[in-house]
């Protein structure tokens, strides 16, 4: 099956998949011609397309605008963008978000899971357990406390209570051994193949690259908690790199493509399209790029003031409280997908453009773990202790990074040489790390705020307009779970929250 399949079913499995957790009744008012179930099949699909989808919308502009990797500036009126970045982030913003985890993408893959079990297809219930840990993991890292243990019994517990973030990081770990467990189970009836818009193609071919992942993603959980107990993140650490196998080139990255037809494309592009003007490369990323020369910009970004080429070319980015405009660089093929008019691009005088001034096919995929990730996650261990030369994974997480951008080779050598050492402290090598971790995952959901919230970098100033002078440390709990679960925490204080591995 072609991507384009799936999404033509997607829509389609997804509601059905939301039935599929009723019981069965004998009732005359029912339909016979209505779907009341999907095979597991048509459910992965469901599944990895969410996935793929959620990594790239509201939870990934809200970390990502904490973070200061995106600016909701805007143009004009006040947006809620140019709200979320000034840490004016309500409860009743994040219904969304949430429901479509819990409610689609975490029901689909349980009902997986279960099927997988009952028809004796451990393989689907391996690639399920990896994606259930996925979800949970950004489920924690936003939130901390959540529903995990009594979650997803659909009708048997509708207000189900919440585990403490921690408990379900230790749950999630075992979750992975046990999927990595049945995907190298000798037989099962039913394999994924290409009906999984992840790692899509025969299953012989993605088991390892799925296997990979689940050992990549208990480092990138080990590494949150390198905080709270550095000794036994390193101890943690050094035993599944002895054990384990990991992602081995961008060949393994944790992400989903998408095509080239209108609602199918990059949520990150469709946003641009349907929100016009209201995001914008920040300024802490872009001058921490800009100091290094880096040549990621060109891709990363559209120079402002708009000149070619690009390769020496100015960039410049927005941050909260700035007077509204559009002079500043604007997101570009990176997260946009490849464009069709490049050279027909006229700026206006003041050197601007519109963010429909190109015309982007929407196909750059969405990265959610990526090899150059998994790089920096060994650096920083190793520089704590764990296995490993910490300059060298260092060098091999820019090296990834631009690899995966096009940055020809030449031009990646002279950038290692004159950036890619470490320094002399701890201090200066984890902020060394961390800052080009922070460049490299430019689009990759969270883990800019994760790893800002947890060591510190890259430095940043509190916007001049925020409602708090401190950085959000979690999430409010959506507002609808607040309101119709009798068995939900008591709402947030404030943004001031902890999660269980950020601590001080």
């Amino acid at each position: 099956m072609q991507l384009n399949k799936f999404f033509k079913y997607s829509v389609l499995v997804m509601g059905i998949s939301l039935l599929s957790s009723c019981k069965d009744f004998l009732d005359v008012n029912v339909d016979p011609d209505n779907v009341l179930d999907a095979p597991i099949e048509q459910l992965l699909t469901s599944a990895t397309v969410t996935v793929g989808f959620s990594a790239g919308s509201d939870l990934h502009r809200f970390s990502a605008l904490l973070a200061q990797q995106f600016s909701g500036q805007g143009q004009g009126a006040t947006t809620q963008n140019q709200e979320y970045e000034r840490y004016n982030i309500q409860g009743s913003d994040l219904n969304n978000v949430w429901n479509l985890m819990y409610s689609t993408t975490l029901s689909d893959l349980e009902i997986v899971i279960q099927k997988a079990a009952k028809e004796n297809s451990p393989h689907y219930a391996g690639v399920a357990k990896i994606l259930k840990a996925y979800t949970f993991q950004l489920i924690v890292d936003a939130w901390g406390k959540a529903p995990y243990t009594q979650a997803l019994l659909f009708t048997e517990n509708t207000s189900p209570a919440f585990d403490d973030g921690e408990a379900i990081y230790g749950a999630l770990e075992r979750l992975l051994n046990e999927a990595i467990v049945d995907l190298n189970a000798t037989t099962s009836v039913k394999s994924p193949g290409t009906n999984s818009t992840i790692f899509t193609g025969t299953f012989a071919a993605s088991k390892p690259r799925w296997e990979k992942l689940a050992n990549t993603l208990k480092l990138r959980m080990l590494i949150h908690q390198s905080k709270k107990d550095k000794a036994g993140t390193v101890q943690k650490i050094s035993a599944l790199v002895g054990s384990g196998v990991f992602m081995e080139s961008n060949a393994d990255n944790f992400q989903m493509g998408f095509i080239n037809e209108a609602r199918r494309q990059n949520p990150i592009h469709q946003f641009e399209l349907d929100r016009a003007n209201q995001f914008f490369p920040n300024a802490t990323l872009v001058d921490l790029m800009n100091v290094r020369s880096d040549p990621r910009r060109s891709r990363y970004f559209t120079p402002f003031p708009f000149t070619r080429p690009f390769e020496t070319a100015t960039f410049t980015g927005a941050k909260s409280g700035d007077a509204p405009s559009f002079k500043y660089s604007r997101m570009h093929t990176f997260l946009r997908g490849d464009t069709t008019n490049a050279n027909a691009v006229v700026a206006a005088a003041d050197g601007s453009i519109t963010n429909t001034a190109y015309t982007y096919n929407g196909i750059a995929p969405i990265r959610m773990l990526t090899f150059a990730e998994y790089n920096f996650i060994r650096a920083e261990a190793a520089v704590y202790g764990a296995p490993g030369d910490a300059e060298a994974f260092y060098q091999a997480g820019i090296r990834a990074s631009m690899t995966a951008v096009g940055v020809p080779t030449a031009q990646i050598d002279a950038y290692i040489l004159a950036n890619g050492t470490l320094g002399a402290t701890e201090n200066e090598k984890v902020r060394a790390i961390i800052e080009e971790k922070f460049i490299a995952n430019y689009g990759v959901i969270m883990e800019g705020w994760n790893d800002l919230r947890r060591t510190g970098f890259p430095a940043i100033t509190i916007p001049s307009n925020a409602l708090v002078a401190e950085l959000p440390r979690s999430l409010y709990y959506p507002q609808s779970e607040i309101d119709l679960n009798a068995n939900a925490p008591a709402q947030k204080a404030g943004l001031n929250e902890r999660v269980f591995w950020d601590v001080q």
